[in-house]
């Protein structure tokens, strides 16, 4: 296949980019900057004139992986409109494109979140569960709904909807790992918010899946089979690592230090990849977090 990433320099990007190229695969990466042999170039927030339909002209696959950093920083209205923008103007730019190539892809891969759901407590949802409420609910719905052009163009449309990515390399695991080496692993409010999470391996091997097989469309939630407490979380890690971990960060700490992103740390999303397990073919690597933490430590 010929294969084209937005985001290919993130974390996903990149490890996908690699799995593709071992197997022989070509994969052209969209890149804002001037692009060097192998890429394409696009300007995401140009509107439909952002990037050329004849980059996209016979390419077999799209996978859409744009969008800023979700927890970077506090959500100030400039933040909202920069994480709206890069994901919802980036995709209709994206969509625009593949729909007036001259021989269009065949599949899109959009990017999608777990946010779809909002907080979820301990009720565990499903493919099938409505949106949910709140900033990052109605971000993630309208992002979806950037990409329904392209179903309706005729293209299978997978939308991505991931959970927490647990890899070294970047992500929440990366940014944990400083802290507990040092014995300052915490458990954040009352810890019993549920983290719906995937190891990075696993994330590629679903997208791999999810390119090959012209029978999946719709939403599909990226997350491993057991979810967990962001207490029993902070354990696993501290275990991993061989370290302490008897902190605790109360929840009016957090608010006020990071304001309402706060609520992705304190929310609770108890998310089933039903699509994936009733999946032939597919089978998760790592289905428990000791043994995810284990591979990806």
């Amino acid at each position: 296949m010929r294969v084209a990433i937005t985001g290919s320099s993130g974390l996903i990007g990149t490890a996908l980019g690699e799995s593709l190229r071992r197997d022989g695969h070509e994969v052209t990466r969209v890149v804002r900057r001037p692009p060097q042999p192998g890429e394409i170039r696009w300007d995401p927030q140009a509107g439909a004139g952002g990037l050329d339909p004849a980059a996209l002209d016979g390419v077999d696959a799209v996978v859409n992986l744009a969008g800023a950093p979700i927890a970077a920083g506090r959500w100030t209205k400039a933040r909202k409109l920069k994480l709206r923008g890069s994901r919802i103007l980036g995709t209709q730019v994206l969509v625009a494109a593949i729909t007036a190539a001259a021989r269009p892809p065949r599949v899109l891969l959009s990017g999608s979140a777990i946010g779809w759901y909002g907080d979820t407590g301990d009720r565990e949802v499903d493919e099938s569960a409505p949106a949910g409420a709140g900033f990052l609910a109605t971000l993630v719905r309208d992002w979806e709904a950037a990409a329904q052009p392209a179903r309706q163009a005729g293209l299978r449309v997978v939308n991505l909807r991931t959970g927490v990515v647990l890899s070294r390399s970047g992500g929440m695991l990366a940014l944990l790992r400083l802290p507990f080496r040092f014995g300052l692993g915490a458990r954040l409010g009352p810890g019993t918010q549920f983290v719906s999470w995937i190891s990075l391996s696993d994330y590629v091997r679903a997208l791999r899946h999810l390119l090959e097989h012209a029978g999946i469309d719709g939403p599909v939630n990226l997350t491993a089979p057991a979810p967990v407490t962001n207490a029993v979380l902070t354990a696993e890690v501290a275990r991993a690592l061989h370290r302490p971990a008897v902190l605790r960060i109360p929840a009016p700490v957090l608010r006020a230090v990071l304001g309402e992103v706060s609520s992705e740390l304190l929310g609770s999303q108890r998310v089933r990849p039903r699509r994936l397990l009733d999946e032939p073919g597919f089978a998760f690597q790592h289905p428990d977090i000791a043994s995810a933490l284990a591979a990806e430590l």
